[in-house]
């Protein structure tokens, strides 16, 4: 796959400028007794096992779906960055403990304008290198990437202290090594965690896109006889897979042909235009003058309650003398099962003839 190969290709590309990084700044770092040289040259290695990482999990997440992984292994991508978060996290913690000793030993390091212009150099390397990963990461969609390029930006500000320290040492005659290198550490501990947080909450599963939420509704929309769109939930298997539900309202003279050619030209339009499978299911409309009354009871009795945000899937039953209809809760509303049975009970008061049942659904989009 194409997206494949860029992925790996980025990530080696990191794993190669990242050893020689390491290996310019540890000689450096040794010989000048810089902690802070040093601690950058063990970030640039936790960015190699980062890289490696990234590669070993895009391979996985790439495996072709089998019988326990019928949606495919794309979810492996997201474990892979909080692989990397986690590794990150380390050399954070690493850091600030390397960083507290230096300055308890008082240890002064001498720099030479030699180890000043690889730092230098380094600084540059860094800074273009996540520039370039991001904007790979981006235009693949690969979470694990992005956090790279992240990683190796913010290590172009971090290596920017260590050289501000160095020219401090060299003409000031300041030694402020350990105090940079805490610096560092916090700022590393502080990137890997937001990292970390951002892949978790995809991990559990986030509110999805307002922008992509609103865009598949409109289009939905645009078929004739669709009346409304409702229930729109959409479900990550990785990057590259993503599945959805929603409900359309229709007409409730239409028949069972007419719907099937609807729903299968709005499924495949979805796929061809955002790449989602979506499942459409279906609520019949009941646009009949007999049951006004009714909708509009509801509508004043869902006026007393703030939490209630929307109610669709109107239906009433006229066989069984049930009907049927949904409310959307917002989050803040605790006891949504005793809001449901007192509007039940208030609509079973004037509507007698009628049982009611109402189904909850929660606040999932936009």
């Amino acid at each position: 796959m194409e997206r494949e190969k860029k992925i790996i290709k980025t990530s080696a590309l990191g794993i190669l400028v990242n050893i020689v990084l390491v290996a310019f700044k540890a000689v450096i770092g040794i010989i000048t007794n810089s902690i802070a040289i040093v601690l950058d040259a063990v970030n640039n290695l936790t960015d190699v096992i980062s890289s490696v990482v990234t590669i070993i999990g895009t391979k996985i997440a790439n495996k072709a779906p089998d019988e326990h992984h019928p949606y495919g292994h794309g979810r492996v991508e997201y474990f892979t960055s909080v692989i990397v978060s986690a590794i990150v996290l380390i050399a954070g913690v690493t850091a600030f403990k390397e960083s507290v000793e230096k300055i308890i030993s008082r240890q002064v390091a001498t720099y030479s304008i030699t180890s000043v212009v690889i730092v230098t150099v380094a600084v540059l390397t860094k800074f273009f290198l996540g520039r370039y990963v991001k904007a790979t990461g981006k235009k693949l969609n690969s979470q694990s990437l992005i956090a790279s390029g992240e990683d190796a930006l913010m290590d172009s500000i971090l290596s920017f202290s260590t050289l501000v320290a160095a020219l401090v040492n060299m003409f000031a005659g300041y030694s402020i090594e350990g105090y940079i290198g805490i610096l560092i550490s916090i700022v590393i501990f502080k990137s890997a965690v937001e990292m970390l947080k951002d892949t978790l909450n995809i991990m559990i599963g986030e509110r999805a896109d307002k922008e992509l939420t609103d865009s598949i509704k409109k289009a939905i929309m645009s078929y004739d006889k669709v009346q409304g769109v409702y229930d729109l939930s959409l479900h990550t298997y990785g990057p590259l897979k993503t599945i959805g539900t929603a409900h359309i309202q229709i007409p409730d003279d239409m028949t069972a042909k007419e719907i099937h050619i609807l729903a299968r030209k709005i499924t495949v339009d979805l796929f061809n235009r955002f790449g989602i499978v979506m499942t459409i299911g279906i609520y019949a409309a009941n646009d009949s003058d007999e049951y006004i009354e009714i909708k509009t009871e509801i509508a004043n009795i869902m006026k007393e309650y703030e939490h209630l945000k929307q109610i669709h899937g109107f239906f009433v039953d006229e066989e069984t003398k049930s009907v049927y209809f949904d409310v959307i809760f917002e989050f803040a509303c605790k006891n949504r099962e005793e809001v449901r049975d007192e509007i039940i009970a208030k609509l079973k008061k004037k509507f007698g003839q009628y049982n009611f049942y109402i189904i909850i659904d929660d606040d999932i989009t936009d």
